[in-house]
């Protein structure tokens, strides 16, 4: 008889509007967002993020009703920056990043996901910039990102986790390590995506025991090995790469998601587990199944 694994205490799981082909604000080919609200919930999950600003409602009124009947609290919200360009995109940045920030704050949550900027387009696969910084280029990066945390901290109690991302300049394990070695801990942690580090040829446990004091959330995702190779012999952008199927249902793909799981457990911190199966776009009836799948797949790792 197999014995369950140990439960993971510290980690809570969550799922997201990615789950269900989110990337808009507003698309005719996403899932509405009462829809998407009760499938999460319908599907286990207790925790979600905010999703691109303006998919949920931003009255904190608002949400915070539709939330709590059906039985979810929010983690985080997520904004997007391009600070390796330096203070002259600072106002531009501030302005996206303080109302999201506010209403992160007010439905509860502790965390801001800061994802970088691409370097070409998501979709046509246009190059936008060098994909490699220069060193001026990190200098600015390090220190508006730095300036980006003690902002969101001091005017809204929230903690900025960066998340490194295909096709922009935080990506690899190595452009990652940069990255951390350059910013205060105090200011900047990491939200470890496992999909995407993968993607860009991180192993997920060896980030958590490496950068084991700058792991401050995750999201939960595994990649098709198959589809990936062919992603990198073809050099296709983010975008069709999903489309293609890059982004597989757990346990099907990579990196194995239980010793990820039991990793950040053994951190001895409460961290959020969150879900993030990009599928945009997707048939509206597709996520829901998958999230099921993908919560009883979990609970069998020991994230109850």
């Amino acid at each position: 008889m197999t014995s369950s694994p140990p439960a993971l205490t510290r980690i809570r799981i969550g799922s997201a509007p990615d789950s269900w082909g989110v990337w808009f604000p507003d698309d005719p080919l996403q899932t509405p967002w009462e829809r998407f609200l009760d499938e999460v919930s319908g599907s286990g999950y207790e925790w979600i993020e905010l999703g691109p600003y303006g998919y949920l409602p931003t009255d904190p009124a608002r949400l915070t009703d539709e939330t709590a009947r059906r039985g979810l609290r929010v983690s985080a919200g997520t904004v997007f920056t391009g600070l390796h360009h330096g203070p002259a995109v600072w106002e531009d940045t501030w302005e996206h990043v303080s109302r999201i920030a506010a209403l992160t704050q007010a439905m509860g949550a502790s965390h801001l996901v800061v994802i970088p900027s691409f370097w070409r387009d998501d979709k046509t696969g246009k190059v936008l910039e060098d994909r490699t910084l220069t060193a001026g280029q990190w200098r600015e990066l390090t220190a508006q990102t730095e300036r980006l945390g003690r902002e969101v901290r001091d005017r809204y109690g929230l903690r900025i986790v960066v998340h490194p991302h295909a096709d922009t300049h935080i990506d690899t394990p190595d452009n990652v390590a940069r990255f951390l070695d350059a910013t205060d801990p105090d200011l900047v942690s990491l939200c470890l995506d496992t999909g995407h580090y993968a993607y860009c040829g991180g192993d997920s446990v060896e980030a958590i025991e490496t950068f084991a004091g700058r792991i401050g959330y995750l999201h939960l995702k595994q990649v098709d090995p198959r589809i990936l190779a062919e992603v990198r012999s073809e050099q296709l952008p983010f975008g069709p790469a999903v489309a293609r199927g890059v982004m597989c249902e757990p346990p099907s793909g990579v990196p194995a998601l239980e010793p990820v799981l039991a990793a950040a457990q053994r951190l001895g911190v409460d961290l959020f587990a969150i879900v993030e199966q990009d599928m945009y776009p997707c048939p509206p009836d597709r996520p829901l199944p998958i999230a099921r799948r993908t919560r009883a797949y979990l609970r069998s790792c020991g994230a109850r």
